[in-house]
């Protein structure tokens, strides 16, 4: 009979209970519509568990369901008042804990990030360093609130290599009976579909992707949400991408895409839809607040001008660089919002790639252990597109640009190497792929004008190099501009335009309307007009702004200092005849 009650409150009979598909939500956010379509997760059964377990001391369900065909959650009525928000499943998000929409997109980053924080939302305890999540087989266990940063298993914060016969496992340690947090994480997994597949030609991961997202959440027990920005990603990351190549640029979506999808459109919809109090993602970054301060944070609308006041007094949070220095990515969140950076939650910040692998293995999530990372969109370009899936680049382009027919131009000689179809299709870089010629010849300069693309017979050639470029006006995170280099007008920093290479030293100097010139201690191979510089100072990623000049190439100048050395050398033959 217990049993049975329990399958009840479970499965309720059909007509007495809600679906597990609800409709598709139709919200209104700066003015354009958003269609979201929520899967909520039912309980799961478990045997051995009694069915007063499933109600509260009032006698009340625990997990209310909703009436069939009843309109999600909002963020008014979303249970601030004590009521359940949402259709009921485990993770639903309850009044009283902080809420938190965790971004999983099908990869097992974002599904151990939501793991993490749901870890959190059971044990109602805070994990400052996660070191809750293991606990030594043969060794006692760490100390009480001794933090470990996670590495590899056996890497502690300062380096020190642990023995590995310690045998550290990913088991969830038994914790001493204590008092928890009045206050727990409530995590919903929301997938965003960015791209439609629909008249395309080639592979698109999209429906597959969201299938395994929404096979974590079932996991997880947490609800699931699917909502489309097609029509933004459109307008604001996919439209500036084909302007760009028009220009003759080659840009990077990535960032644009965070800065307006992610940090923006599905930051506003998580606050004000489903009521959350946090986003959270899977990028391998930091931010200067700790994941309770993050939910003490209070929206400031910051005012629209070129340099803030001297006088203000900012409470400004930091973006920090991931523990996995390889797998960093503040590079790609170098353009968001103060805002946005307040109200995030980087639950992968202290962790590595192969460390995250092993949480996901041990938690059963093998069916996102088996994808492969984010595509890239092509293998010369150091940013991944996954919307595009394995195609053809340059067909995929084709379908939306004209073609522009040109050249390619020897850069020693002028000499008429071949064709191309378009210098959209070639960045700086790039292997020229030349018909007839068996030796490599790399793409160093472009001429939208007469549709020249320049070519070099070297990957390491002299015209790929350059110690010096202009960007437009700078996106600084924490300070607008950083005081040093309003005080001084110039100011000594690393920065990147790619993600993963090595940091550069430069110095930097300001100009009247925010836009910087960036000067190279060394040059640098490839600079590219449309990507990113990415500025550092320490651990601390300032911001970025886009590449929009560049200085003269290393063979140039070479070349400028034979023309001005040649005549002084015919006068000196002339006074001094060789004997």
């Amino acid at each position: 009979m217990c049993l049975r009650a329990l399958q009840w409150i479970v499965s309720p009979p059909a007509g007495r209970g809600a679906g597990r598909l609800r409709g598709t939500e139709l919200s209104s956010e700066a003015g354009k519509d958003t269609e979201s379509a929520a899967w909520h997760l039912p309980l799961q059964a478990k045997k051995g568990v009694s069915p007063a377990r499933c109600r509260n001391p009032r006698g009340e369900p625990r997990f209310p369901r909703a009436p069939v065909g009843a309109a999600p959650p909002r963020a008014a009525a979303a249970g601030r008042e004590g009521r359940a928000a949402g259709s009921g499943g485990a993770g639903a998000m309850l009044a009283a804990g902080r809420r938190v929409a965790c971004a999983v997109s099908g990869g097992v980053d974002s599904a151990v990030a939501a793991l993490l924080l749901r870890r959190r939302a059971r044990s109602g305890r805070r994990l400052p360093a996660l070191t809750r999540l293991l606990r030594p087989v043969e060794q006692p266990r760490l100390r009480q609130g001794a933090a470990r940063p996670l590495g590899e298993p056996g890497t502690s914060a300062g380096g020190r290599q642990f023995p590995e016969e310690l045998g550290f496992t990913l088991a969830i340690a038994k914790k001493k009976k204590r008092k928890p947090y009045k206050t727990c994480y409530q995590v919903t997994g929301v997938f965003m579909k960015n791209w439609d597949p629909l008249d395309e030609q080639g592979a698109c991961s999209i429906d597959k992707d969201c299938e395994d997202a929404y096979r974590v959440c079932q996991k997880l027990e947490i609800p699931f949400h699917q909502v489309s920005y097609v029509k933004e990603y459109w307008n604001e990351v996919f439209s500036d991408l084909l302007k760009e190549y028009e220009l003759g640029r080659t840009p990077n979506p990535d960032i644009v895409c965070n800065k307006h999808i992610k940090f923006n459109y599905f930051l506003h919809y998580a606050m004000d839809n489903l009521g959350a109090d946090a986003i959270a993602t899977g990028h391998y970054a930091r931010t200067s607040l700790e994941d309770e301060e993050v939910f003490q944070q209070k929206h400031t609308k910051r005012p629209q001008r070129l340099f803030r006041n001297r006088f203000e007094v900012r409470n400004t949070v930091k973006l920090l660089q991931g523990a996995d220095l390889f797998k960093d990515q503040t590079f790609f969140l170098s353009q968001i919002s103060q805002d946005a950076l307040r109200k995030t939650i980087f639950p992968l910040g202290d962790l590595t790639k192969s460390f995250v692998k092993k949480i996901a293995a041990e938690h059963g999530l093998h069916h996102v252990l088996k994808k492969k990372e984010a595509c890239t969109m092509f293998s010369f370009q150091s940013m991944g597109v996954c919307f595009i899936g394995e195609r053809n680049f340059e067909n995929f382009l084709l379908e939306y640009l004209e073609p522009q027919p040109g050249n390619f131009v020897s850069i020693e000689d002028k000499k008429v190497m071949g064709t191309h179809k378009g210098w959209f299709l070639y960045t700086i870089g790039q292997r020229a792929r030349l018909a007839g010629l068996q030796d490599a010849w790399f793409v160093v300069d472009k001429d939208v004008s007469t549709g020249d693309v320049f070519v070099a017979p070297s990957t390491d050639h002299p015209a790929l190099y350059r110690d010096l470029l202009r960007t437009n006006r700078v996106h600084w995170i924490a300070e607008e501009p950083p005081a040093e280099l309003i005080r001084d007008k110039m100011m000594e920093c690393h920065f990147r335009f790619r993600h993963q290479m090595a940091l550069v030293p430069c110095v930097l100097t300001l100009n009247q309307d925010g836009s910087v010139w960036v000067t190279l201690v060394k040059p640098a191979r490839a600079i590219t007009p449309g990507q990113f510089a990415v500025f550092y100072k320490g651990d601390e990623c300032l911001g970025s702004g886009k590449i929009l000049r560049m200085g003269p190439s290393v063979y140039t100048m070479q070349q400028g200092k034979n023309r001005e050395e040649g005549p002084k050398k015919e006068e000196i033959d002339k006074v001094e005849p060789a004997t």
